[in-house]
């Protein structure tokens, strides 16, 4: 099926069609435990991450894509009627990638394949550093998430107080957070995507200044989409010291300490009197903190 509607292939389907096996099982032998329930297949979830580097895909627009395209089932020997996995499974497969030299070993891996395919040619040493390839998956998702975080409190903020929110909609926000963002393909390359999540981070400062001021109803500032807002913002950007909107780099953001009990330093800058802006003051620094106290106002 896939090759008939698609006579000439896909890069997806030259993939299979001239390398076959890129990965095998055996590959990844000490990377997940020998005994207990038997998990996704390693190897196909190697290769997913292969395909989603390449399209410049979201893990949601990922696994949508294991779920739907019939060249990504036709590269992964996938049934049709295969619903895949849950989009989070990539993120703690990466995690695992992240250990030690593993992401390095996987495609230095892939490199020898596609030497021996004729599909590269080797003159001389040829780049395996898997570290670009992480992170810049890694940046997507994260620009994923302040998108749709944003996104989530503008509708949840309309469904409250259509009224009070209406004059702060400015051009552009309806394209950008109309629908949700895994239906958008994000910017291309690094400068696109920090231009991107900075313009987001500006649109969601904006919204939680209007939401924290004196005279906004104090209903708007406990829900629950306003609340995640509020957090994220302080785990993913921070003001330099010309007060300048920043997007956090990958070693900075604090969603990597959200377990640990240290104060984070806050999203928005402080007030002219030097006490911290309301609208971040009493953010739950630690995550532990919300799944010991589920029903907790943190206002």
């Amino acid at each position: 099926m896939a090759r008939a509607s698609n006579p000439r292939g896909t890069p997806a389907m030259w993939v299979r069609d001239r390398l076959d096996e890129l990965f095998v099982d055996e590959d990844f032998a000490d990377w997940f435990p020998v005994d207990g329930r038997r998990g996704l297949s390693p190897a196909r979830l190697a290769l997913v991450s292969v395909l989603q580097y390449a399209e410049n895909l979201t893990d949601r627009q990922a696994a949508e894509a294991v779920r739907c395209r019939l060249d990504w089932k036709y590269r992964l020997g996938m049934d049709l009627d295969d619903a895949g996995f849950d989009y989070s499974v990539l993120s703690e497969f990466r995690d695992r990638m992240a250990e030690g030299n593993r992401a390095d070993r996987l495609l230095a891996v892939m490199v020898d394949h596609l030497v021996a395919a004729g599909l590269v040619k080797r003159r001389g040493a040829v780049r395996t550093d898997s570290t670009h390839v992480l992170a810049a998956v890694r940046t997507l998702n994260r620009t994923e998430l302040v998108t749709e975080t944003l996104r989530a409190a503008l509708e949840q903020l309309a469904l409250a107080d259509e009224e009070w929110l209406a004059p702060l909609i400015e051009p552009g926000w309806v394209d950008r957070y109309g629908r949700p963002a895994f239906y958008h393909r994000l910017p291309k390359g690094k400068a696109a995507l920090e231009e991107h999540a900075l313009r987001v981070g500006e649109d969601g400062t904006r919204l939680l200044k209007a939401v924290f001021r004196a005279d906004a109803p104090p209903r708007l500032r406990v829900l629950l989409q306003v609340q995640l807002l509020r957090r994220i913002w302080v785990q993913q950007y921070w003001y330099d010291a010309a007060g300048r909107l920043r997007w956090r780099g990958p070693k900075s953001t604090t969603d990597r300490l959200s377990r640990r009990t240290m104060p984070r330093r806050t999203a928005l800058p402080p007030q002219a009197d030097g006490r911290p802006d309301p609208a971040t003051a009493c953010v739950p620094w630690a995550l532990w903190t919300i799944a010991l106290f589920p029903r907790g106002k943190f206002t």
